[in-house]
C-alpha cells in the first residue's frame, strides 16, 4: 500500500517495502512470480536468501541476514512463508516493522523449538486427520510432490535446497510475539498445514483471523495472483 503523509500541507506518498522470506529448503526463487506483481503495484520488494544449508545458523542467524538485507528501506511489511514464521517476529524486534504477514506459517511460542512445534501445535495430528478425510493413506511414505507440489505447474518444480536441522533444534528466543500488527494468509488446499488447523492455531496463539485463498502450501508458485491480492489488500 501507499502510506500518505502530510508535510506542511503537502501530501507525499511512501511505498511499502515487502520483505519476502521463504520457507525451509528454499530461497528467493520461490517468490519469482510474486515480485513483479508487487512491483507493478508500485512497491519495493526485498527477497533475502536465508542460510538454510548452514549447520551453524539458527533462527537468530536467519534474522541477522534479513536485518542486513533491509538496511536503507522503510515501511517494512515482512511476509513469512511456512518455517519463516519463526524468523519474522525476531526481525521485528530488531528493526522497525509495520506489519508481519504469515503465509501458511509456523507460529511459535516461547520455549518451543522447531522440532517440538509439530507436536505441540497439533500440526502432525492435523495433517494425518486431513489425509484420512481426503482419502490419502496417512501411513504412506512422505511424498514432497503430493504434499507441496500437487497444484504447482510442473515447469516451476525445482530441486529443493538442503535444509540444516539446526534451526529446528534451537529454542525460539523470544518471550512473546512482538507488539507488531500481524496478519495471515492461509491456503484452502494446504496438505501440510490444513486450513482448519491453521485457523485454530492463529486464533489461539495470536488472536488473528486469516485471509483464505485458493491453493496448496506454496501459493507464491501455485496462486501468485491470489497471494498478491491478499497481501496488497492487507496492506
Amino acid at each position: 500500500m501507499w502510506t500518505v503523509l502530510s508535510v506542511s500541507g503537502v501530501s507525499l506518498a511512501r511505498m511499502t517495502t515487502y520483505v519476502l522470506l521463504p520457507g525451509a529448503a528454499s530461497d528467493s526463487r520461490y517468490w519469482r512470480l510474486v515480485v513483479p506483481l508487487l512491483r507493478a503495484h508500485g512497491h519495493e520488494v526485498v527477497t533475502p536468501d536465508l542460510p538454510c544449508e548452514d549447520d551453524t545458523a539458527g533462527f537468530e542467524e536467519y534474522a541477522d541476514v534479513v536485518v542486513d538485507a533491509v538496511r536503507g528501506y522503510s515501511d517494512l511489511v515482512v511476509v513469512a512463508q511456512s518455517m519463516a514464521g519463526f524468523t519474522a517476529p525476531i526481525v521485528a524486534t530488531r528493526v522497525p516493522v509495520r506489519r508481519i504477514v504469515l503465509v501458511n506459517a509456523m507460529v511459535p511460542v516461547a520455549g518451543e523449538t522447531g522440532d517440538q512445534w509439530w507436536a505441540t501445535s497439533g500440526s502432525s495430528a492435523a495433517m494425518r486427520a486431513n489425509d484420512v478425510r481426503e482419502g490419502r493413506d496417512p501411513n504412506r511414505e512422505f511424498d514432497p510432490v503430493e504434499v507441496f507440489l500437487h497444484d504447482v505447474p510442473e515447469a516451476l518444480w525445482e530441486e529443493p535446497l538442503g535444509q540444516s536441522g539446526r534451526p529446528f533444534e534451537t529454542v525460539w528466543p523470544l518471550e512473546r510475539w512482538p507488539d507488531v500488527a500481524t496478519s495471515a494468509v492461509v491456503s484452502a488446499g494446504d496438505r501440510l498445514f490444513p486450513v482448519g488447523f491453521q485457523r485454530e492455531l492463529l486464533r489461539v496463539r495470536l488472536g488473528v483471523e486469516p485471509v483464505e485463498i485458493d491453493g496448496g502450501h506454496l501459493p507464491a508458485l501455485a496462486n501468485p495472483d491470489g497471494l498478491v491480492r491478499a497481501l496488497v489488500g492487507i496492506g
